[in-house]
């Protein structure tokens, strides 16, 4: 009878066992992610968190598994920490983000559970903004750079121009793409945001017509690497960066489809590597191009692009399930079609929809603060812009047009007046301006400005030059070959909060409202007392608000920033008693000791 009964034992705790074995195999999922997917006002130095359905395992967490790329400022790296269980994992940046910043960040299928489950093998990736401080939006000109280099001066034609930190000093670097000289020349910044650029550095030889552009860290070396697709070649250039200003030569050369117009970046397969996509338009396709993890990219894939002349192209994920997607614009047909990624380097392509005309170029953003990505196109001959809502499964709403000057050809977003939502910036080549509109939240579009030209508008950066936390312009002409640097207006001092152009006592009042301490983010109307750009409102700050003062006598003291003296309770006047007794006794001693005579 025992026997029987210890054989049940033994066969209940095996059962038992698989049972809970079944119940822990599975696979390691986002539940949540921190900053918010497609979020437009995240802290410069804000953590990135990443919540899963039961503990990961710390060692499989490294800058492989879980990538962060700043679109300006590169490569992150920080500290990784875990909490709730270590179901949640967090990267602490080293660094600020540069403001306005698009941030992507990457989890690739290496990450794996404790319980030895893996990540889905198409990993999991996502965007978010950068907040912006609030700007005036009135420009002035700080320095304007010629791309043509003595003693020839010969023409460059200037494509368009990218903000890059390539030298990690925490100032953004330019680096312009010219079609008929076929190279790519870097302006390294000084430092000194007066006269920001020096003399452009040695050219980088690409291919004729180098066109489109994006950078990423496609070797995983911690540097910013650069990308560019050359339409008269039909291919891209993939150029690895050293760290300091300047590139691996002689960088790689990859076949695509006939006559690259668009350009994109993403972990197409998941294993973290960032990959490269182009609209072709006269293969009438997009190619693939995969990433070995080292920077060196394998032949092209091809595959159909869904509407008709494929010319511009973005990524970002249009149906919110952490897998990069495609967003191809077609010039001929004037639509856009979202292509759906499987995680596996293979897309399923949707319905094709109006784009509003003739699409050159696309950016994606969420411009409604829905939290979906949609389009902000150029449509070039149709003298159109488009705002095109997505719907949030990959599908688009009928677009919104507003009028343009004629031909524009390039299309960015960013928050140009740091209210939180993304303004827009269209820049018309034939009628040698850029154009900005505001958005008032909703996603609709209000024309605000006119910048000249000296020949012909290709392309606007907007970024942080200066690193006063507002988004700056820089424009390129591409007939002249100059490149404008347009610094933007703050809208008030540090710490004045009423813009009445003092740091007074009724500012006071609103900069301890905002105090948070340490790590605690702050609302869109305390940007004004954030005095180191760090996202959180602490003593810090305060120090910086008191340095600020324009009113006579000293800045009001904030309680939670003054030195505290600890109370002395009874047991601590009973020590403080015996600690003096002490005292006093020994030095009563050391004056009744007697004297000894050294002889």
């Amino acid at each position: 009878m025992q026997t029987k009964i210890g054989a049940r034992i033994v066969l209940c705790a095996l059962v038992g066992s698989m049972l809970g074995a079944s119940v822990r195999a599975g696979t390691l999922t986002v539940l949540s992610v921190s900053p918010a997917r497609h979020a437009r006002t995240a802290p410069a130095l804000t953590p990135i968190s990443i919540t899963f359905d039961r503990a990961v395992n710390p060692s499989s967490v490294n800058s492989s598994s879980f990538k962060v790329y700043g679109r300006w400022s590169g490569p992150v790296s920080g500290a990784y920490s875990y909490s709730n269980g270590n179901t949640t994992m967090t990267l602490t940046p080293n660094r600020r983000f540069s403001a306005g910043e698009m941030v992507l960040v990457v989890l690739s299928d290496d990450l794996v559970a404790a319980d030895s489950s893996p990540i889905r093998e198409a990993g999991y990736s996502y965007l978010f903004w950068v907040r912006s401080r609030p700007a005036n939006m009135v420009f002035s000109n700080v320095e304007t750079l010629s791309n043509r280099t003595p003693p020839d001066f010969e023409n460059t034609r200037i494509y368009g121009t990218a903000g890059i930190d390539l030298d990690a000093d925490g100032w953004l670097d330019l680096a312009s793409v010219n079609e008929d000289s076929s190279d790519v020349r870097v302006f390294m910044h000084t430092g000194n945001s007066t006269m920001p650029y020096g003399d452009d550095l040695a050219p980088f030889p690409t291919s004729h017509q180098a066109s489109p552009n994006e950078a990423a860290d496609f070797n995983n070396d911690g540097k910013p690497d650069f990308t560019v697709a050359a339409v008269t070649t039909s291919s891209v250039w993939v150029m690895l960066g050293i760290g300091d200003g300047t590139f691996q030569p002689p960088g790689q050369e990859i076949s695509v489809g006939s006559s690259p117009h668009g350009i994109a970046v993403l972990d197409a397969d998941g294993d973290g590597d960032l990959d490269i996509a182009t609209a072709n338009t006269g293969g009438g396709n997009i190619s693939l191009i995969l990433n070995n993890g080292s920077g060196v990219f394998g032949s092209a894939t091809s595959f159909e692009g869904g509407c008709g002349s494929e010319y511009a192209l973005g990524a970002g994920d249009m149906n919110n399930d952490g897998i990069t997607d495609l967003v191809v614009g077609c010039i001929g047909s004037q639509q856009v079609v979202a292509h759906l990624g499987t995680g596996n380097g293979t897309f399923t392509a949707g319905a094709a929809f109006s784009a509003g005309g003739n699409i050159w170029m696309l950016a994606l953003g969420d411009m409604n603060g829905d939290g979906n990505l949609d389009v902000a196109s150029a449509n070039s001959s149709s003298n159109v812009g488009a705002i095109i809502r997505g719907n949030g499964a990959g599908g688009f709403l009928a677009p919104t047009t507003v009028a343009a000057a004629s031909n524009p050809i390039a299309t960015d977003v960013g928050d140009l007046d740091g209210d939180g939502d993304l303004d827009w910036v269209l820049s018309h080549f034939s009628a040698a301006t850029w154009r900005t509109y505001k958005n008032n939240g909703t996603g609709t579009m209000t024309f605000d400005q006119t910048i000249s030209a000296d020949s012909a508008a290709s392309c606007a950066i907007i970024m942080d030059f200066d690193n006063d936390h507002d988004m700056d312009l820089v424009l390129s002409d591409e007939l002249a070959d100059l490149i404008d640097i347009e610094r933007n207006g703050n809208i008030a001092l540090m710490g004045d909060f009423d813009n009445d152009g003092d740091v007074a006592a009724d500012d006071a009042t609103d900069f301890a409202a905002c105090y948070g301490g340490p790590g605690v983010p702050y609302g869109a109307g305390c940007f004004a007392a954030d005095f180191d750009g760090d996202g959180d409102v602490d003593c810090e700050d305060h120090t910086g608000f008191e340095g600020a003062w324009t009113e006579a006598g000293n800045a009001p003291a904030l309680e939670a920033c003054q030195a505290q003296v600890p109370a002395i309770n009874e047991w601590g006047l009973i020590s403080l008693a015996l600690l003096v007794a002490a005292v006093g006794t020994t030095i009563l001693r050391r004056r009744s000791a007697p004297v000894v005579s050294a002889s």
